[in-house]
């Protein structure tokens, strides 16, 4: 084996080996278990042949689990940078998967190259966390209102022992803990119009973990991201060039008509409503379709250009099946409170306010209410995996007047399946309390693995 101390031997070539050793052990058993069925096919004993199938399977996998153990020993082994690459040729080359128990292959753009990017995420990355950065800014989740997404995701990052590594040469990837919004109530002063407090401050941030740390001017900050879900986030970047330009932005506010937003870089981050932090999951489920009387619901503040537009046309209750209103009138309220329309709705309309992104599209999965996007240039939420038509419907804002007649149009075998997809799509849109397999925490980390590794 002295070999293996030449020049010409890496991490690499290790993999393939051990690659190379498992696949010849699998020909070997596969080739012994169709000779032994063949012999004992001549003596006509059946009940011998059954038990030789299943004892060889047990083997096989048995062989299987410990050559994954040595592969996964194997990939711990390579520096960051190989690992991204390695992990980058698998997902090229991911196994063709049709259906899985955990995962409805109808949501995703490409199950296979989902599942595979997932398994790889969970067996190789590392983040490193920056304790830089003093309080409430830095280090402080809100994890109460319609900001919650960014305040979440930190303290389910910071709590985590399975991705966080103290070794910041281990990692993949470098989080910069911050929070939008809390950079809004501390810095911002109401009603100065003035966003360069915030974008200033936030740069200094930079300058500063790059003068004391060699992360960053390592790679020009492409390995570094950043979560902000409140309104201002694309703003708060901008007076740092790299941090503008380079650095991986999971932001509510995907707007791409403003150029902050980098699509194949950034991640849609799903904007969501907490109204009780001890029980983020709270009133989650809804009416089964045939209970959906309303065809259309929407209630909220007239901001934005959309809005005042859909109460022009389909507010004061002009249309019985279209209950468009500003805010929830009392006597209505009385009756059906917003939750339980939203529970009794077949499309939920989520229109854009004065930014792109809306809660609503959220609330409308968690009530497994169609969700009906109007909001021109929004890159969808984790729209690098899913695939939106299966569970949406998306209007562009020119065809508001359209509205019920688009609706209408769609039959109702594929509204029911929309509304299925709906359910099955939740899981991957709720904030746990201890984080599970493909929620919410682990979808956004997930996109973020997958940019980069698509920068790699």
């Amino acid at each position: 084996m002295s070999f293996l101390k030449g020049q010409y031997f890496n991490r690499f070539t290790l993999l393939f080996l051990t690659r190379l050793f498992r696949l010849i052990l699998l020909t070997s058993l596969s080739n012994q278990l169709k000779l032994c069925k063949r012999v004992y096919r001549l003596k006509h004993n059946e009940r011998r042949i059954r038990y030789l199938a299943v004892r060889t399977k047990i083997l096989l996998i048995q062989l299987h689990l410990i050559m994954s153990m040595f592969l996964l020993r194997d990939i711990r082994l390579l520096l960051p940078a190989e690992a991204l690459v390695y992990a980058k040729k698998e997902i090229d080359h991911a196994p063709l998967v049709n259906e899985d128990p955990n995962l409805y292959a109808p949501l995703f753009r490409n199950i296979s190259v989902f599942k595979r990017s997932y398994e790889l995420m969970e067996t190789i990355l590392k983040v490193y966390i920056y304790r830089d950065g003093a309080r409430p800014i830095f280090h402080r989740p809100p994890l109460k209102g319609i900001y919650a997404s960014e305040g979440w995701f930190m303290k389910l990052m910071e709590e985590n022992k399975q991705f966080v590594t103290k070794d910041p040469e281990r990692a993949h990837l470098f989080y910069l803990p911050y929070s939008a919004h809390q950079m809004e109530l501390t810095l911002y002063v109401h009603g100065s119009h003035n966003l360069k407090p915030l974008s200033n401050f936030l740069r200094d941030y930079v300058n500063e973990i790059a003068a004391k740390y060699p992360f960053w001017n390592r790679t020009h900050g492409s390995d570094h991201f950043l979560v902000a879900c409140h309104d201002w986030g694309p703003y708060t970047v901008s007076g740092h060039e790299e941090l503008a330009r380079n650095t991986i932005k999971a932001l509510c506010n995907a707007d791409l008509s403003e150029r902050i937003f980098i699509a194949g870089r950034d991640v849609s981050l799903p904007e969501t409503t907490i109204r009780a932090p001890r029980r983020p999951l709270r009133h989650i489920g809804g009416n089964r379709a045939s209970l959906r009387p309303i065809l259309a619901f929407f209630a909220g503040s007239m901001h934005g250009r959309v809005r005042p537009t859909l109460l022009k046309y389909w507010g004061g209750e002009k249309d019985e099946d279209m209950k468009i209103y500003k805010r929830l009138p009392l006597k209505v309220s009385q009756k059906m409170t917003y939750i339980q329309h939203m529970k009794s709705t077949k499309y939920c309309l989520c229109p854009m306010g004065f930014e792109v992104n809306s809660p609503r599209i959220v609330e409308a999965i968690y009530y497994e209410c169609v969700p009906v996007i109007i909001a021109d240039n929004f890159v969808l939420p984790l729209s690098d995996v899913l695939d939106w038509s299966a569970f949406s419907v998306v209007v562009a804002e020119k065809d508001i007047p359209r509205l019920k007649e688009i609706l209408l149009s769609i039959p109702m075998r594929k509204y029911v399946a929309m509304q299925n997809n709906v359910k099955m799509v939740q899981k991957h849109f709720l904030w746990n309390p201890k984080p599970m397999r493909y929620d919410m925490f682990h979808m956004i980390l997930h996109s973020i693995w997958f940019n980069k590794l698509n920068q790699s």
